[in-house]
C-alpha cells in the first residue's frame, strides 16, 4: 500500500469523532476512513468475546479498505483487543492513549481519578500503567455506565447528564483527586459539565491529542506519512444514526468537506449470536 492509502480510526459509536478531530488537525493530508458502530453502541457494558468479535470485524472492513494504519479511538477495544489485533492484521495499529504520563505531569498531589466504562475499568489497563509508572500514586477508578449511552442519544448537556455526572464523580471527588483522566473518547462532549462538577482546579486529561502524535510518529518511523502539499479527505462512516452522527459531528469539527456514509457490516448478524 502507498503512502496516500487512508488511515481508519474507530470506536463503538460517536465517541471517536475527538479522535477524529484531533488526527485531522496534526496530519490535515492524510485520507481518513471513520467507522463508528452506533447500531450497537455502548461497547462498555458487553462482554470481552463480543467486544473482540465486533473489532475483528471492523478491523476486516478496514483491510478491504486498503488502509495503512488504523486506530483504536475507543479505550475498551485497545484495553481489550489491541495486542490481538496487531497478531492478525498487516497494517500499523494505534492504541488510544491511556493518558496516565499526562496526568502523572500535571497531578500537584498525584491523585488521579480516571473515568470510563465498566470493560475498561475491569480490564485494569490504567492501574497498571500507573503501577508501572509511579507506585505511590492514588488511582482512583469509576466505571460510568449511564455516561455513553446519554452521548449516544445526543443528549450532552442538562438535569440527565448533570446528575449522572454528579453520580459518577461524587466518589473521586471525596478522595481528593487533583487530576482526572478522560478514559472514553464520548466524554469530551461532556466536558463542560464534568469541569462544573469537578471545579476549576482539577486538570482534565483528554488522551486524543496524545493518541493522534502517536500516529504520527508511527507514520513517519514507518516512512508512510502522506505529502503534505496535500488536503486529506474525511469520510465518516456509521452503522446507524446518520443524521443524528452529523449533527454530533459538527460539534467538533467543520462538516463542510465530509462525506457522511451508512455502513452496515456484512457479518454483523452474526456478532449477535
Amino acid at each position: 500500500m502507498g503512502n496516500h492509502a487512508p488511515i481508519g480510526i474507530f470506536d463503538s459509536g460517536i465517541g471517536g469523532l475527538t479522535v477524529v478531530k484531533e488526527v485531522r488537525q496534526i496530519l490535515p493530508q492524510e485520507n481518513l476512513i471513520y467507522f463508528g458502530d452506533t447500531a450497537r453502541a455502548p461497547y462498555g457494558s458487553r462482554s470481552p468475546a463480543q467486544i473482540l468479535g465486533f473489532m475483528h470485524q471492523i478491523l476486516t472492513f478496514f483491510a478491504r479498505q486498503q488502509v495503512k494504519m488504523a486506530i483504536f479511538a475507543c479505550n475498551t477495544m485497545t484495553a481489550l483487543g489491541l495486542e490481538e489485533a496487531r497478531r492478525n492484521y498487516p497494517f500499523t495499529l494505534v492504541g488510544m492513549n491511556t493518558g496516565v504520563m499526562q496526568a502523572l505531569k500535571v497531578s500537584r498531589n498525584k491523585q488521579i481519578g480516571v473515568i470510563a466504562t465498566q470493560a475498561t475499568i475491569a480490564s485494569g489497563a490504567h492501574y497498571r500503567a500507573f503501577r508501572a509508572a509511579a507506585p505511590l500514586a492514588g488511582i482512583y477508578p469509576q466505571a460510568c455506565p449511564a455516561l455513553v449511552p446519554l452521548i449516544e442519544q445526543g443528549i450532552i448537556e442538562g438535569e440527565q447528564v448533570e446528575q449522572a455526572v454528579l453520580a459518577a464523580l461524587a466518589s473521586l471527588k471525596a478522595a481528593g483527586m487533583d487530576t482526572l483522566i478522560l478514559g472514553c473518547t464520548h466524554y469530551p462532549f461532556i466536558e463542560r459539565t464534568i469541569r462544573a462538577v469537578v471545579g476549576p482546579a482539577v486538570h482534565m486529561v483528554d488522551p486524543a491529542r496524545a493518541t493522534a502524535v502517536a500516529a504520527y510518529e508511527a507514520l513517519a518511523a514507518a516512512g508512510q506519512l502522506a505529502d503534505t502539499a496535500l488536503t486529506g479527505s474525511v469520510r465518516l462512516c456509521v452503522s446507524a444514526g446518520l443524521d443524528r452522527v452529523r449533527q454530533m459531528a459538527g460539534l467538533v469539527m467543520d462538516t463542510g468537506n465530509v462525506g457522511f456514509e451508512a455502513v452496515i457490516l456484512a457479518d454483523a448478524a452474526k456478532a449477535w449470536c
